[in-house]
């Protein structure tokens, strides 16, 4: 898994820092600790899951103060178990307290859509379908997001609304009809830009085959009616399930023979994975 960029890391975690901060700085802390003291922490799994966005943590502390020293132990991408040792965070102690939350916040997040991400992955392992993730992202946090489900073992979907043409229920409503959408979407937009129609029944699936769009998302389909679809599309367009896919029930979505199963709560709703700073001496 390649790591994004600093400058793309940067901008958000700067952004975070000086919301902690505020107008007076770590007031606790710079009372506290002598600006001389020196400390060794460590970044620890207390629960199972999936590693992501160090990069992240050790941007924030490196912010506060370039002489802290980040050591990993399990890179991005790696399960934890319970007590598994991530990091080792050396350096001026008054830097470490301080940038503590905000790396935290960070890493527990992202680590949890990876997570949830690996959940999903490997209840439908050995079928052809792949998990990805939605626009449904926290404001300002979508590449990050984005990236942590890639670590997770996903992929993803449009990063903006610039990047491919998905309509949907009120695309076709507004047009007149799914063939009024797809035409305008066409004459629209360049000859590399895909086209994604959503569809809830299997006549409108009828109808987008006939368009010749390059994907469908087959929304809020059983898998009965999802092996109908799958089978009427024959390998003809990319086909996509969406909604209410849980790790219970994407096994039974992916063995309709869908190739993408669409999961918005990864990054809208995922569970932080609980990590630990813990002092160490």
């Amino acid at each position: 898994m390649s790591p994004l960029p600093l400058i793309m890391i940067e901008p958000a975690v700067r952004a975070a820092l000086l919301e902690d901060l505020g107008r007076a700085g770590d007031l606790t802390t710079d009372a506290i600790v002598p600006a001389t003291a020196h400390t060794t922490c460590a970044l620890v799994a207390r629960q199972p899951g999936v590693v992501a966005g160090l990069d992240f943590a050790a941007a924030a502390f490196r912010l506060i103060d370039p002489a802290i020293k980040v050591d990993v132990a399990l890179p991005d991408g790696n399960r934890l178990r319970q007590g598994d040792l991530i990091a080792t965070i050396s350096g001026p102690a008054r830097g470490i307290l301080t940038a503590e939350r905000t790396a935290l916040n960070f890493l527990s997040h992202l680590s949890g859509v990876a997570s949830a991400t690996r959940g999903i992955a490997d209840a439908i392992e050995g079928t052809r379908a792949q998990v990805c993730c939605t626009r449904k992202t926290m404001p300002g946090l979508r590449f990050a997001q984005k990236y942590a489900v890639r670590v997770g073992g996903g992929s993803n979907h449009r990063f903006g609304l610039d990047d491919a043409v998905l309509i949907k229920d009120n695309h076709v409503a507004i047009a007149g009809g799914v063939r009024s959408a797809v035409e305008r979407a066409r004459a629209g937009v360049g000859h590399l830009v895909k086209i994604e129609l959503e569809v809830d029944t299997l006549a409108q699936l009828e109808e987008a085959l006939t368009l010749k769009v390059d994907a469908v998302l087959l929304d809020n389909m059983g898998p009965d009616m999802l092996r109908q679809a799958v089978a009427m599309v024959d390998g003809r367009a990319i086909t996509e399930a969406s909604g209410r896919i849980r790790p219970e029930t994407a096994p039974a979505i992916a063995a309709s023979g869908v190739d993408l199963l669409s999961v918005g709560w990864l990054t809208h709703s995922a569970t932080v994975l609980d990590i630990g700073l813990d002092h160490l001496g």
